[in-house]
């Protein structure tokens, strides 16, 4: 036998070929070494020759463009199992159309009978009690801000920041309140003057708030026009609600006080200060107080001397002040 013949160098011996007829061996694909990162170095072992599949990559054709394909989407190399599902629907907001009751935003609770004329008027009152809450219902586009202490005690510093939580979101404010009359020594409610500054904006702050009143009785226009400036804000008068128009054009209110039974309903046709504002770009800035005046004519001369005084009471409940409440509350919301 001859020596099997030497090789040249950097070359493996060529496997043994099976005689003819005889079927080839499988031979088992080698292990391929992972790279090593320890010590934070990167080394590939020798790759040896093994098994596998084979691809072909062909050049793109003349006319095609070239550049990477997308990984997903019509035609793409990837593809996606699960399509993008949509988010459930908050139940808090109202679907479009909005076919839900409106959104009322009222502090503190309504009463029984104000919830059944908010109700059958197509209202959804719902109650807040802080900015927050103020805020995180901005998104539903509540009506308006309808606070009406019948129910409980309203504070300054709350009514302030609901109030500018309002405003500055630009949903209107309308705030009830009752009148009555009585001796300094009677009196058992506080200054409106107390409630009326708490609600009123002001240009800046070294401008004084614009309140514009309108009240029909000279006596109690005058008493609330004294408890005002003392407390340092500006007060025009007028006496129904068309003057107001009027004035409203030289004055630019930052605040609406009114007697609720001088309020213009929408059938008697002429424009009031509601459409003045809301013509103006006012509206959602300005806030309005309704109030209801438990005051006998036949005292008024006593209001007028100071032997009696204006406090802050509760409002009437009649079915008249009822309806008039809803019906100014669907005016101001209407945008």
């Amino acid at each position: 036998p001859h020596p099997p013949a030497e090789q040249p160098p950097g070359t493996q011996p060529r496997a043994a070929q099976p005689p003819a007829g005889q079927p080839k061996q499988q031979v088992p694909p080698q292990s391929q070494e992972q790279p090593s990162l320890a010590g934070g170095q990167g080394r590939l072992a020798p790759v040896t020759e093994g098994a596998g599949r084979s691809y072909a990559i062909g050049a793109p054709d003349r006319n095609a463009a070239e550049g990477p394909e997308p990984l997903d989407g019509p035609g793409g190399a990837v593809e996606v199992a699960d399509p993008p599902r949509p988010q459930p629907m908050d139940d808090e907001l109202p679907p479009e159309p909005l076919d839900n009751p409106r959104r009322l935003l009222v502090w503190p609770a309504p009463d029984v009978s104000t919830q059944q004329a908010l109700s059958d008027r197509g209202y959804r009152p719902v109650i807040v009690h802080s900015r927050e809450e103020v805020d995180a219902q901005i998104a539903a586009f509540p009506a308006a801000l309808f606070v009406d202490p019948l129910t409980g005690p309203i504070t300054r510093t709350a009514l302030q920041s609901l109030r500018q939580a309002a405003v500055a979101a630009e949903v209107p404010v309308l705030v009830t309140a009752g009148l009555g009359q009585a001796s300094r020594d009677a009196a058992y409610g506080a200054d409106p003057a107390v409630l009326l500054k708490a609600l009123a904006p002001r240009d800046s702050e070294q401008h004084p708030p614009r309140v514009l009143l309108i009240e029909e009785h000279a006596e109690i226009a005058l008493a609330l026009t004294s408890t005002l400036e003392r407390r340092g804000m500006q007060v025009a008068r007028a006496a129904s609600d068309a003057d107001a128009v009027t004035l409203a054009g030289q004055f630019r209110p930052n605040l609406v006080v009114m007697d609720l039974m001088r309020v213009q309903r929408g059938q008697e046709g002429s424009a009031g200060i509601v459409d003045w504002l809301r013509a103006n770009g006012q509206l959602n800035r300005t806030p309005l107080v309704v109030y209801t005046a438990a005051v006998d004519q036949d005292d008024l001369p006593r209001l007028a001397s100071g032997e009696t005084v204006l406090f802050l009471a509760e409002r009437s409940t009649s079915g008249e002040v009822q309806s008039r409440i809803v019906e100014l509350l669907s005016r101001i919301g209407t945008n």
